[in-house]
């Protein structure tokens, strides 16, 4: 697979403006313009245009860095990727000329509006026949027929789903009918991150556009988020708090887990499950807090209203 890093001749933990500046050194140094039948060279354009567009948008970089090369490639194609890269700025920027393009690959007729050059025929020369559509851009070209819109809808997972990952099965209403699918959710996701689903959304001229699945977290579960770290709320009685003792929690795992209880807590205190939270996405999960709730009884019985009121009697 194709490490950008690499490419671009830039360290992992890179700024914005440095890999901005490596990109522009090296589309300059390979652009077809200056390395006319050298097939190479081309590649290496292609390679360099490629690498910039991921590690020059935040949100792409991140699923990059997060996922790795094999499976962002799994999740991204290459119409995902170049989505947004907006060439005539870039190239401009580079001093080659609104205009670029269209000179070095369609012998100098600019690819602007009209012209009958469109951005799809910059990358079929680019990365072959059908390579890529430019759905959801402006660029002011010449476009294919627009796919449909891309639907997001909210998906809730119990926590142990987000751990573990598992099947869904959902029912959609996008194209007219109801259409069950089956969804595939992968380990170690975290609330928040999104699933595609390619071609079931809305649909249009050119066909269906996308489903992105935003994952959230079940309201059933009785669980906070706070990141990576999730918090529940534990009811003891008041003679553990005061004495100290065992509770037992149910873990995002769904296996149950006895936890110490300090003599002398007070009604709100949390106890911290080390690595007993939600994935991380570099890896690892998060912690889990268990916030103490001093529960009284709402009846009692004769002996025990007889020793409260001594314990009353006796300032606690």
């Amino acid at each position: 697979m194709k490490d950008y890093y690499k490419i671009l001749g830039v360290e992992k933990g890179a700024s914005p403006e440095e890999i901005k500046k490596a990109f522009r050194k090296k589309a300059l140094k390979y652009h077809p313009d200056k390395n006319k039948g050298d097939k190479g060279a081309e590649e290496r354009f292609k390679e360099i245009n490629e690498a910039y567009a991921v590690l020059g948008d935040p949100e792409k970089r991140k699923q990059y860095d997060t996922f790795g090369e094999t499976e962002f490639h799994q999740r991204y194609s290459q119409e995902d990727i170049f989505r947004n890269f907006d060439f005539g700025n870039i190239f401009q920027d580079l001093g080659l000329g609104g205009d670029f393009m269209g000179k070095v690959f369609f012998g100098g007729r600019g690819a602007r509006a009209g012209s009958g050059v469109g951005i799809d025929d910059i990358f079929s020369q680019l990365f072959g026949a059908g390579g890529f559509s430019s759905r959801g851009t402006s660029h002011g070209f010449h476009n294919t027929p627009q796919t449909g819109q891309d639907v997001v809808l909210e998906l809730a997972l119990e926590p142990r789903e987000f751990v573990e990952g598992g099947t869904k099965v959902i029912s959609i209403q996008t194209a007219g009918s109801p259409e069950r699918i089956s969804v595939r959710i992968p380990p170690g996701m975290s609330p928040g991150k999104k699933i595609r689903v390619q071609g079931k959304g809305l649909v249009g001229p050119g066909g269906r556009g996308d489903l992105y699945l935003s994952l959230a977290l079940s309201q059933g579960s009785g669980m906070r988020i706070e990141g990576e770290n999730v918090e529940v709320e534990k009811p003891i009685p008041f003679s553990t708090a005061c004495l100290g003792g065992t509770v037992v929690v149910d873990t995002i795992d769904g296996k149950p887990l006895k936890v110490k209880v300090p003599a002398g807590s007070n009604c709100g205190k949390r106890l911290r499950l080390r690595g007993k939270g939600l994935p991380r996405s570099g890896g690892g999960r998060g912690d889990m807090f268990v916030r103490l709730m001093i529960e009284a009884p709402s009846r009692l019985t004769k002996k025990q209203l007889e020793l409260v009121k001594a314990l009353r009697d006796q300032g606690l």
